[in-house]
């Protein structure tokens, strides 16, 4: 088990409760990637508020949806970039979004989980890890 599969499970339990309507979704086990992916995500409104529940081993998230993503995942095998690639739009990164300007990839940097937006004001590359739109 490596450390993006509880991500994949998390992501794929979101976008199957979306489709099915339903307003909220329970995923565990809860990890501080799995939280700081969905802070991303909550900044971009494409999901509402999400609270850690404790159950007394590994914990869990419970999310609150908006019904606003289409499709979200994580990129396999992780991708280092650069922020010139990240400038360029290369193909690889076409290749998760849709168009230019709809979804957000989410990229682990030296400063932590962010869009890659925020990547980009801030100058710094790191590692692409999912995407959502």
């Amino acid at each position: 088990m490596t450390l993006l599969d509880p991500l994949a499970n998390a992501l794929s339990a979101i976008v199957n409760a979306e489709r099915r309507g339903h307003s909220e979704v329970v995923v565990y086990p809860a990890s501080k990637l799995i939280a700081f992916t969905l802070r991303t995500m909550q900044k971009y409104g494409y999901i509402g508020e999400f609270e850690y529940i404790d159950d007394g081993r590994w914990g869990k998230l419970k999310i609150q949806l908006l019904g606003r993503i289409n499709k979200a995942g994580v990129v396999k095998p992780r991708i280092s970039i650069k922020y010139r690639d990240l400038q360029r739009m290369p193909n690889y990164i076409r290749r998760y979004l849709p168009s230019r300007d709809i979804g957000i990839l989410i990229i682990s940097t030296s400063k932590g989980v962010m869009s890659h937006r925020e990547a980009l004001e801030q100058r710094i590359g790191g590692v692409l890890i999912a995407y959502v739109y």
